[in-house]
């Protein structure tokens, strides 16, 4: 009698999640100053990849591709973190590395960094225990709002930021700390809220 014949069981492998920590900017009033900008920025000739008002965040640590188990973690993290509501100002536009040299184009926080920089103080030793690596850029409050990718028009580009480096976009409270899901597609990212830990105004 021949031997059955065995079959290898399929692993299942658990969902892999690309994520990040924000706070999401929640006025459309600062995100149609925001697109004005952008708008204005790519008048300039400069070859810019903008990013979508809707996409537009606080970033606090990306994460990047983390399993179901390791988010929960995180957002366990998360909870632990002391703040209470705060305002942000966005003010000014400028870039990384300077405005001569343009990688990434951002709005600046000039009310609030000392705040975002304290929760990401917080968060980065608890973050570093659960395995995840340092980020090597550190930590800039910042929104980006696109990314240069080439040198076209760059005179152009660097003009226009510093002749805007105190343009006002306008304040919101920071009260809801987000951890958000990335689905990459053709048509650029879509962000969505996996966890929130959010507090009342004072």
């Amino acid at each position: 009698m021949k031997g059955r014949r065995k079959y290898a069981k399929a692993t299942v492998l658990p969902e892999s999640i690309r994520s990040f920590i924000a706070f999401d900017i929640d006025s459309d009033p600062i995100l149609k100053k925001i697109s004005d900008a952008q708008r204005l920025l790519a008048e300039t000739g400069a070859d810019l990849k903008l990013v979508e008002p809707k996409n537009i965040h606080i970033t606090l640590r990306f994460l990047g591709n983390v399993t179901t188990d390791t988010a929960e973690k995180v957002f366990t993290e998360m909870k632990k973190v002391q703040f209470t509501p705060f305002k942000v100002k966005i003010q000014g536009l400028g870039a990384f590395p300077n405005a001569h040299r343009p990688r990434v184009l951002w709005a600046r926080i000039t009310e609030g960094a000392n705040q975002l920089t304290n929760i990401f103080d917080q968060l980065e030793p608890n973050l570093r225990r659960l395995g995840f690596a340092p980020d090597p850029k550190g930590f800039s409050p910042h929104l980006t709002i696109a990314r240069v990718r080439s040198e076209k028009n760059k005179y152009k580009l660097a003009e226009f930021l510093l002749k805007n480096s105190s343009q006002e976009f306008g304040v919101i409270i920071a009260r809801c700390l987000k951890l958000k899901r990335s689905d990459l597609t053709p048509r650029g990212p879509i962000y969505s809220t996996l966890k929130e830990h959010c507090l009342q105004s004072c």
